[in-house]
């Protein structure tokens, strides 16, 4: 594996969770394995690998570009938009193994957290509304 230091490591995973009418959309968090900082947490109804790379480079302006990214297979984290970003930005991509999330064990556990502490107890009738209480939450889970 790689050794963890600041800036060095991020990893990301997809939650999911659904408005009060039914419909589904997904958050996608993104930590700093060093820190523990949330990065960020993009909620949206579709987040396709493009977007996912726009997200991580919007990062990337603010701190400084890590030199390993650990996220498990879904088809959003490894599609051709985040091969050549990662090309680009000379950052070495781990896909953990199918099956193992330990092998991403900070961002499962906080994904836990996360999901207990915020998404079981508050209910969003609006993709703007879950923005805007998600950015809440993480504001004041990067505070603590």
């Amino acid at each position: 594996m790689f050794q963890r230091s600041p800036t060095n490591a991020g990893a990301s995973d997809f939650v999911s969770d659904a408005f009060t009418d039914g419909r589904r959309f997904r958050v996608l968090a993104i930590v700093d394995d060093f820190s523990r900082e949330c990065l960020a947490l993009v909620a949206d109804t579709s987040l396709s690998g493009l977007r996912v790379t726009r997200e991580l480079t919007t990062i990337m302006t603010r701190r400084q570009r890590p030199r390993t990214f650990v996220s498990d297979n879904e088809t959003e984290l490894t599609s051709m938009a985040v091969l050549r970003w990662c090309q680009e930005t000379r950052i070495d991509w781990h896909s953990i193994a199918p099956g193992k999330p330990m092998q991403n064990g900070f961002v499962e556990s906080f994904n836990g957290s996360f999901r207990d502490e915020h998404l079981k107890k508050t209910l969003f009738s609006s993709l703007a509304e879950a923005r805007e209480k998600i950015t809440t939450w993480r504001d004041d889970y990067n505070a603590t």
